[in-house]
């Protein structure tokens, strides 16, 4: 099996501003980094090794070691079932990928997870599949400011109402939680606005974020049938201004 590999899984919210003691502490004690790299202009990848830089190591900033992304299947056309073994596929990828290094380098590696490793990120599942693999890991994880924390701030709201729940999900599966009778939706893990189904939602309010927390922020609040044209073309600014872009937002019948 060989040498023990310890794991540490840090919440980084958005970035630099969201680094908490615990997170910054971590960061100063590992031996690398491991990134996944999606492009030769990743720029997520590039806003880790700031955060990287800014809490340097007695020895200085610790390497960032970027294991290139296995591809997945996009296709618009998925259904349920081929999305769920699209992304089953892609982690058992990255896994062995991961695994193949971790067997290699040893010592104390960090994953920097963007918003809170808790909610929609799969580094904690694929930590377990590289331990199924054979790797001897220990494992930890620290919060971060997740990203419907970061919207209701923005927003100056609360998530649900008093004494009433919130339905957290994708947008893949927003009218499966309307059909079910929800009313008070976050919706995460987005595509563009004209591939979302809204129907029956015209009515509702919607608080709509994206790339929260970077430069190219955008906020929209409003009637979902009057500013989804707005949506979309906000969508279109925060890509271009940060080169990368995720959004969510809270719909709630009102």
């Amino acid at each position: 099996m060989g040498a023990s590999v310890r794991i540490r899984i840090l919440g980084i919210g958005m970035g630099l501003q969201h680094i908490t003691p615990e997170v910054a502490a971590a960061l100063r004690t590992a031996d690398y980094v491991l990134a996944a790299e999606k492009s030769d202009d990743d720029r997520l990848l590039a806003l880790r090794r700031e955060i990287v830089d800014a809490h340097p190591g007695p020895d200085g900033p610790l390497e960032i070691v970027a294991v290139p992304d296995p591809s997945r299947d996009r296709s618009d056309g998925l259904t349920a079932d081929g999305y769920r073994a699209a992304v089953a596929d892609w982690h058992d990828a990255r896994a062995a990928r991961y695994a193949d290094l971790l067997r290699r380098r040893g010592g104390t590696a960090i994953f920097l997870v963007w918003g809170d490793p808790s909610l929609y990120d799969s580094t904690i599942r694929i930590v377990e599949k590289v331990r199924a693999l054979g790797v001897d890991v220990e494992f930890d994880v620290l919060p971060g400011i997740s990203a419907p924390q970061l919207l209701a701030a923005r927003h100056r709201i609360v998530l649900h109402e008093v004494g009433r729940p919130v339905h957290v999900t994708t947008g893949r599966r927003l009218q499966e939680a309307v059909s079910a009778g929800l009313d008070n939706i976050v919706a995460m893990l987005n595509p563009a606005p004209d591939r979302l189904d809204f129907t029956g939602l015209q009515d509702w309010t919607i608080w709509w974020g994206a790339n929260l927390g970077a430069p190219g922020e955008q906020l929209i609040t409003g009637r979902v049938g009057d500013v989804l044209p707005a949506i979309a073309d906000a969508r279109v600014v925060a890509e271009a201004r940060d080169g990368w872009v995720m959004d969510l937002f809270l719909v709630r019948k009102t």
